[in-house]
């Protein structure tokens, strides 16, 4: 948990400063500021948005709402929101968890994202009301621009005492407790029901502690929610009273099979061109699978009931499949890419995507974090599947 971002919002202000000073001058290649956007040869959109150079956690996630033009960044503890061109419309800070991947929800035009609470034991879904979102600086807590829905089937499997001695060995992943290796939740997405009936859900992705010496964690876990009636579910976000209100459990649970990652899933995104979902991942480190950096679920194939391996006692799941594509490990089966798209990753569903970068920049002796998104094509080809997309790219 970030218990120092009450501190930042100072400095946060200096980092405003300084973005404007830098979008004045023109200063700073690392960071945003050019006062036009790239041409990307009449696709209608920018070659690449910059998110800014701020005093924060490094870039998490990004989400773009077409329609109005804006694009939004997870800075850790802060969220970002700019035109197409890359210049600041405003952000919300106050928050002393971490926030995740983010998301767009074209069905009611807010901005959903992960955010833990671990040191609480709290997982929560948080939604953003960008058309809230107008000034720099707008503390989560005291302003109406975001409120949380809480997760209670992560709290369980990250709570999970799976040695049976009584004790939460907490945030750590040197222990055999935390149920499939259950770190939290980062990746988010909208997009269809993973059992193959239609319809629109929101996928929650476990973290996933990297820990070689378990069998239990080699699986992507995936929940989905129905968010329709979630309005009765939000309250705003009060972290001296974390509250527990959400649904009782997820409307599905999926397993992918990929081998253990470092941290799961941190970008999730449904490619609504080729019905099939990404996984960008921090790569694990066990020598029995191939450690890719980016999976991808066959859409093509709904859920079917399977083994979930590795587990402690014989268990059965909702198990996806990963698309026969790209680089293939034969002794574990896995597929994969090798691919950015770990610091966000947005389809337009068209076979464009923006891939997020992430860097720093020195401000007077500060670092501060920078993040873009650069347009990219799907080529499909192996190692990388996505290039850049230049002038008729």
């Amino acid at each position: 948990m970030r218990s120092r971002a009450r501190a930042h919002v100072a400095t946060l202000f200096l980092s405003t400063v300084v973005a404007s000073a830098l979008l004045a001058t023109g200063e700073g290649a690392a960071h945003a500021g050019t006062p036009s956007p790239p041409s990307s040869s009449s696709t209608g959109l920018p070659a690449s948005v910059d998110g800014g150079a701020w005093a924060s956690g490094h870039l998490q996630g990004t989400a773009i709402d077409r329609r109005r033009g804006h694009m939004y960044f997870s800075f850790t503890d802060l969220l970002v929101k700019t035109d197409l061109a890359g210049r600041p419309i405003g952000s919300v800070t106050g928050l002393t968890g971490h926030l995740g991947d983010l998301d767009f929800n074209s069905a009611d035009g807010r901005v959903y994202g992960s955010l833990e609470y671990k040191a609480a034991q709290a997982f929560y879904v948080a939604i953003f009301d960008g058309s809230r979102i107008t000034r720099m600086n707008m503390d989560a807590r005291t302003t109406d621009v975001l409120s949380t829905v809480h997760l209670r089937e992560v709290v369980r499997d990250y709570t999970a005492d799976m040695n049976g001695d009584g004790v939460f060995d907490g945030d750590t992943g040197n222990t055999p407790d935390h149920r499939y290796g259950c770190s939290g939740i980062d990746g988010v997405a909208f997009g269809p029901d993973l059992n193959g009936r239609g319809g629109g859900r929101l996928t929650v992705a476990y973290g996933v502690y990297s820990n070689t010496a378990r069998t239990d964690n080699d699986h992507q876990v995936l929940l989905q929610y129905d968010v329709r009636d979630w309005r009765k579910y939000e309250r705003p976000l009060s972290e001296d009273a974390l509250h527990t209100s959400g649904p009782a459990s997820p409307g599905g649970k999926f397993f992918a099979y990929t081998g253990n990652t470092t941290y799961g899933v941190q970008n999730l995104e449904y490619d609504g061109g080729t019905g099939n979902w990404l996984m960008a991942v921090y790569k694990g480190k066990k020598a029995a699978f191939p450690n890719y950096g980016l999976y991808v679920l066959d859409g093509s194939k709904p859920a079917r009931r399977g083994e979930v391996k590795g587990q402690p006692r014989p268990e059965s799941g909702r198990i996806v499949s990963l698309l026969p594509r790209g680089l293939h490990h034969e002794p574990s089966g896995v597929y994969g890419y090798e691919s950015g798209g770990q610091y966000g990753l947005v389809s337009l569903d068209d076979g464009r995507h923006y891939v997020a970068e992430a860097g720093t920049v020195d401000s007077g002796g500060t670092t501060l974090q920078t993040g873009r998104a650069v347009l990219h094509r799907w080529t499909g080809a192996v190692p990388n599947p996505f290039a850049v997309r230049g002038p008729g790219g």
